[in-house]
């Protein structure tokens, strides 16, 4: 007889991380790959870092169990850094420190909603996010934001209808996979909305530091009863650390910390000890976001322009998304062009690995190709080499 299984098991898989395995097995058969599928900095972490994290471990106590919201210490610091750099006070007492942001998230959905509820998010968006509701029975309520509108959902759409507002609303600036950052004033806007409406904001500033033009302001600025949720993984170049942080209100502050002492315990030591050392270098840290920058212009340049069709502004965080529509008739799929199919040639014929879009918009994704420009700027020209050289030859023999 049959063993009972969750019914969880029919949540999506993560394509991001599946480009990742299959990229993975080429390389360990010998195969030159070039990573664009994953979100991961190239470059290491400041170095006060990593010397923060060895002179922790000489300490005892520092292989002991952390406080469930963390170490008070990076409490405070990440509160100084919010006074630094957006020039806003932040309250250590509500900053809870996570096993990386993902937890951040859980403890949010887990916090604030309960199974049943719908909590609305801009698509094309992280999966992750949507994936992790389904998981917990959280209904996902899906915002189209399209290259017309600025890839910004229209917030007012939701009050046209005779529906019931969401329960929550979650989004991003700078967003993944698009790369568009928010005015201050749409996240102020937004911030109004969801208080005047009652609508819980849960605002993803992971990618914050990563910008090419004027600092963003974080949501913390615009409201109180915000949830905002950040992560040393990507301008800290700390994607393997696990270790993020999520600022939660007060209201919520009694069940978050039941939570984390149920569900972890209590974030990594060692990882707080040298996350504290990460906010003293800006200046290293701004010089691998100029080569983001540099290595964005690079495929801007070099890539064909009906390889990267109508791209969204990529204005943060370090991701191209390219519209493929003008390859639709020779990568014809059931609704148009097939992002997977073509991600799939391109990782074993061209043997540069991307993320179809239908990852990031079950609707519109299959018209999508997401390019992380984490990498080198070596890697960005040798894949733009080897696309150049591939593409045609690929759509001669469609």
């Amino acid at each position: 007889m049959p063993l009972k299984t969750t019914s969880t098991n029919s949540v999506p898989a993560f394509l991001a991380m599946a480009v990742m395995n299959a990229s993975s097995q080429l390389e360990a058969a010998g195969t030159n790959v070039v990573h664009l599928e994953v979100g991961q900095p190239s470059s290491p972490p400041p170095e006060a870092v990593n010397r923060a994290l060895t002179s922790a471990l000489a300490k005892t106590s520092t292989h002991g169990y952390s406080l469930a919201f963390g170490e008070t210490a990076l409490r405070r610091r990440i509160a100084a850094h919010y006074g630094d750099f957006y020039g806003v006070a932040a309250d250590p007492d509500q900053i809870v420190i996570t096993p990386g942001s993902s937890l951040g998230f859980a403890l949010a959905f887990l916090a604030a909603f309960d199974r049943g509820d719908r909590i609305a998010l801009a698509t094309p968006g992280y999966p992750a996010y949507r994936n992790l509701m389904l998981a917990l029975g959280i209904e996902p309520m899906l915002l189209p934001a399209r290259a017309e509108e600025g890839w910004v959902p229209d917030l007012e759409a939701l009050t046209a209808g005779d529906a019931p507002l969401p329960d929550g609303i979650l989004l991003a600036s700078p967003a993944n996979p698009t790369g568009v950052v928010m005015s201050d004033e749409e996240v102020k806007s937004i911030c109004e909305w969801c208080d005047r409406n009652g609508v819980r904001l849960i605002m993803d500033e992971i990618y914050h530091g990563l910008t090419f033009g004027a600092r963003p302001a974080t949501a913390l600025s615009f409201s109180d009863s915000a949830i905002i949720v950040n992560s040393f993984s990507k301008y800290y170049c700390m994607t393997g650390w696990r270790v993020g942080w999520a600022i939660f209100p007060p209201d919520l502050l009694e069940t978050v910390e039941r939570l984390a002492q149920n569900l972890y315990i209590g974030p990594p030591r060692p990882m707080q000890a040298g996350a504290m050392a990460a906010f003293d270098d800006y200046p290293s840290l701004d010089r691998h976001v100029d080569r983001y920058r540099e290595n964005r212009d690079v495929l801007i340049r070099e890539l064909p322009d009906e390889f990267l069709g109508n791209l969204a502004p990529s204005d943060g965080a370090f991701y191209l998304y390219a519209d493929i529509s003008n390859l639709g008739t020779k990568t014809p799929g059931p609704n148009g062009p097939d992002s997977v199919r073509l991600a799939e040639a391109m990782l074993h014929e061209a043997h540069v690995a991307c993320t179809p879009g239908v990852d990031f918009d079950q609707q519109q994704g299959h018209r999508h190709l997401r390019l992380s420009f984490a990498g080198s700027t070596r890697d960005m020209k040798e894949a733009s080499r080897r696309i150049n050289d591939w593409l045609p030859k690929f759509l001669a023999s469609r």
